[in-house]
């Protein structure tokens, strides 16, 4: 996978049990936002991450405590994120916060945050 220089991590607590549409719809909010968010703020990573495939990966945090450091280091590294929080319409009470999204961005940037985190 070398040949991709940028790439978008999708963060998922696995305290919470979804099921997996559940999981896939968090996906998409997360995707969107923080990739809505590179737009506004980092043209350039988003323009390169579109042109490359926009790659994706989905890692798991222990619970909301270790995504929300994830958060806030990703703020102090100036990376496009989107925290998402779920309205409470199907399997989860409402507010409860779901995933993060982090990138598009260089993927080494990313890496520094979710490189150690294991895969969904």
């Amino acid at each position: 996978m070398s040949q991709f220089e940028y790439k978008q991590v999708l963060v998922f607590r696995s305290d919470l049990k979804l099921s997996k549409g559940k999981i896939a719809a968090q996906a998409g909010h997360a995707a969107v936002s923080a990739a809505q968010e590179a737009h506004k703020r980092h043209r350039e990573w988003w323009e390169a991450w579109l042109f490359e495939g926009q790659r994706k990966v989905a890692v798991k945090v222990k619970d909301e405590q270790e995504l929300m450091v994830l958060k806030k280091q990703a703020e102090d590294l100036d990376l496009p994120h989107a925290l998402i929080v779920d309205s409470g319409l199907t399997e989860i009470p409402p507010g409860t916060i779901t995933c993060l999204g982090i990138g598009p961005a260089p993927a080494e940037k990313i890496d520094r945050l979710t490189g150690k985190l294991p895969l969904l």
